[in-house]
């Protein structure tokens, strides 16, 4: 484990010594996260994936530069390390966004109007303000999703709602994602059957590319 902590760390150091976006830097982030990727912390939760995903996102923004949160400082200990306590975070911020969800919705703001009562409610989680830069793998995850060739993420869609289809989930729940509240209230459908259909349908199609341009 010693020699693998160490290998890690040299590929973060020769990725970091190339400029940001280039073929060189990507090339290395990828290999990076290959070889992590079956290292880190995993649970069978519908959420996790989703996790994952910002995991991936944030290692590629933090590695070198620090653009969305501290900058990673090898000292402090190893890149799995690192990781697994992004992920874990991430995992329970789904968890307690999901039970906000699920149970009865609490008004966090209450103003009181001259014809009665009103509840307005207020989520912060929902205005997560969106990053200034993109990676280059997230950049090709959506040029994939928007281009579609062949036809299919438009072609699987949620019985009966032919808009709400694997290329606009997919598209929506890229970083910064749109909440999953948000696409209930816009499409008229239930959280679990959004989340449900984006696991089972979405999800496989996305990882495929993903693994097949070696970008996972």
């Amino acid at each position: 484990m010693v020699q693998f902590n160490e290998q890690l760390r040299c590929l973060v150091s020769e990725a970091c010594g190339h400029s940001p976006g280039s073929p060189q830097r990507q090339k290395l982030l990828t290999q990076i996260i290959r070889l992590t990727a079956s290292r880190l912390w995993r649970e069978s939760t519908p959420y996790y994936q989703d996790a994952l995903q910002q995991t991936w996102l944030y290692f590629c923004r933090n590695v070198c530069e620090g653009l969305t949160g501290q900058i990673y400082d090898p000292s402090c200990g190893s890149v799995i390390t690192w990781l697994n306590a992004y992920l874990r975070r991430r995992l329970q911020d789904f968890y307690i966004n999901q039970n906000r969800e699920q149970a009865t919705t609490v008004s966090l703001r209450v103003r009181q109007s001259t014809s009665g009562s009103t509840s307005e409610t207020i989520d912060p989680v929902d205005n997560l303000p969106s990053t200034p830069q993109t990676p280059p793998i997230l950049e090709d995850l959506e040029t994939w999703a928007n281009t579609d060739s062949e036809g299919e993420l438009r072609r699987i869609y949620i019985k009966g709602h032919p808009d709400v289809n694997c290329q606009v989930l997919i598209l929506r729940r890229l970083p910064p994602e749109v909440s999953w509240r948000e696409l209930s209230e816009e499409f008229g459908l239930s959280i679990p059957t959004l989340s449900s259909f984006y696991q089972r349908q979405c999800l496989p199609r996305l990882r495929k590319f993903a693994e097949l341009e070696g970008l996972l």
